[in-house]
């Protein structure tokens, strides 16, 4: 059993079906029937007029976000493991063309606000120091934390008081509003998030994000990353795949549903973990403390996860699984004790 990361599950049968209703001749690029579909289902979704859009990657989508938040002299104030600070290998600085990441601790990967007010409050007014131009946070957590509506408004507060712009990278958004239970609104749009990269490949797509614009400036930027996106060369020539991915994902709220099922295997696993955990269980991620030779046990009964620093584990569940679909690994950490 492989609890690696939702990135290599299998594709959601739902998603699969759409895609191969899709395979017919249609416009190019994004001139397809199902493209122009995403502002509308978007929109419904999250009870606001959006600007919606697939990217090829999580990657992208957050870089693409940025560069239309943030210009090349600007910064944007991120927490240090955000994974657009330690897994994106610079594409960030790469989209915007050489904008700084300015990074602040925060426990469990997040942003906390006074500390982003005081980091922006002193930066000099001259030509001497980088201004902060946006504030990104990662929702949930890298951590498996789900920020709530009060969390994420206190920062957009900030970013509204300091003309930033607000993104979030939502590759785990399913998971974290799953676990809050609030309407997709409530953490996002009305709480003054101005771009969201919504997950889809780890919530049980094949390939390709959305990329969603809110607010009085969203079809500005969303023009905006379209040319981002030909640019850097992300536009793909058949992108009806990538559209009817995503409208799966939305009808009959398949999106939440798989990401329900993702949470209920973490909260199994962490029913067993004995006291192991590091961080609260919110999404579909489990952070525990092992040994190097309980580690060792569990791979040797076929159990796949990855080390996170020396001591501990990351355990990642994903749409497929549920309770019962965990319950060899459950009873495995039960019987270390």
């Amino acid at each position: 059993m492989q609890f690696f990361s939702d990135n290599a599950t299998p594709v959601c049968p739902s998603v699969m079906a759409a895609i191969a209703a899709a395979d017919r001749e249609d416009h190019g690029y994004d001139g397809d029937a199902w493209t122009a579909r995403l502002d509308g289902a978007f929109s419904d979704l999250f009870g606001a007029p959006a600007k919606a859009m697939w990217v090829s990657t999580g990657t992208a989508a957050n870089s693409i976000a940025l560069a239309c938040l943030c210009p090349p002299y600007g910064g944007v104030v991120a927490q240090e493991e955000a994974h657009i600070a330690v897994d994106e290998c610079g594409a960030p600085a790469f989209f915007t063309h050489g904008a700084s990441l300015m990074t602040l601790p925060g426990e469990g990967g997040k942003l906390p606000p006074e500390a982003v007010r005081e980091r922006v409050e002193a930066i000099r007014p001259d030509v001497h120091q980088i201004p902060a131009r946006a504030i990104s946070i990662t929702n949930a957590t890298e951590y498996g934390l789900a920020y709530t509506p009060d969390e994420v408004a206190a920062l957009g507060a900030v970013a509204n008081d300091h003309g930033l712009g607000f993104h979030m990278d939502g590759a785990r958004f399913a998971n974290a509003v799953a676990h809050l239970g609030c309407h997709p609104g409530d953490v996002t749009w009305r709480a003054g998030v101005d771009a969201l990269s919504f997950g889809c490949v780890k919530n049980g797509g094949m390939v390709g994000e959305a990329l969603v614009f809110f607010g009085a400036q969203a079809e500005a930027r969303a023009a905006e990353a379209e040319r981002w996106r030909k640019r850097s060369g992300h536009l793909f020539s058949k992108g009806r795949y990538l559209a009817a991915q995503l409208l799966a994902m939305l009808e009959d709220g398949l999106w939440l549903a798989n990401a329900r099922a993702a949470n209920a295997a973490a909260r199994a696993l962490a029913e067993s973990a004995n006291g192991r955990l590091m961080h609260p269980v919110q999404a579909n991620e489990l952070f525990l403390r092992l040994t190097a030779a309980e580690a060792a046990s569990l791979r040797a009964r076929g159990f796949g996860f990855h080390d996170w620093g020396e001591g501990a584990a990351r355990i990642v569940t994903n749409w497929s699984q549920d309770a019962a679909g965990v319950a060899p690994l459950a009873d495995a950490l039960r019987a270390l004790g």
